[in-house]
């Protein structure tokens, strides 16, 4: 399933809010963006609607007049999905500079250090 980045934007809502509306995902998108990038309700339900074309999301109930999304492809199954293009596209597909690339970029705090060690030890094991 190839999704937009502002696809990609609505479906990262919908998995922390759901289920919920259309509106419900407008008022939260503002609330998240900058002044100067308001999203208008109406584009904010055009995304909604295709991704249930998609089939990324399906309707699940009415809240009065709305109707209550849901999603169908879950957020690890999306990524399994858009990580192999993304690392090509950006890493030519070496995972190792991929790896380096958020290491370094990244502020990490010694939990997260330490995730990631563990991380590292569990795979060595494997």
């Amino acid at each position: 399933m190839k999704l937009s980045d502002f696809e990609m934007d609505i479906m990262q809502l919908l998995w922390q809010h759901e289920p919920c509306t259309a509106s419900q995902l407008h008022k939260v998108l503002l609330a998240d963006t900058q002044k100067d990038k308001k999203v208008a309700y109406t584009t904010v339900k055009t995304i909604i609607d295709r991704l249930e074309q998609k089939g990324a999301i399906e309707r699940c109930g009415q809240d009065g007049r709305a109707i209550v999304f849901r999603s169908l492809i879950t957020q690890d199954a999306l990524s399994e999905q858009v990580m192999p293009g993304f690392m090509q596209r950006f890493f030519k597909g070496n995972s190792r500079s991929l790896i380096a690339h958020f290491i370094k970029e990244e502020k990490l705090n010694d939990e997260d250090i330490e995730y990631l060690q563990t991380l590292l030890k569990n795979k060595k094991l494997d």
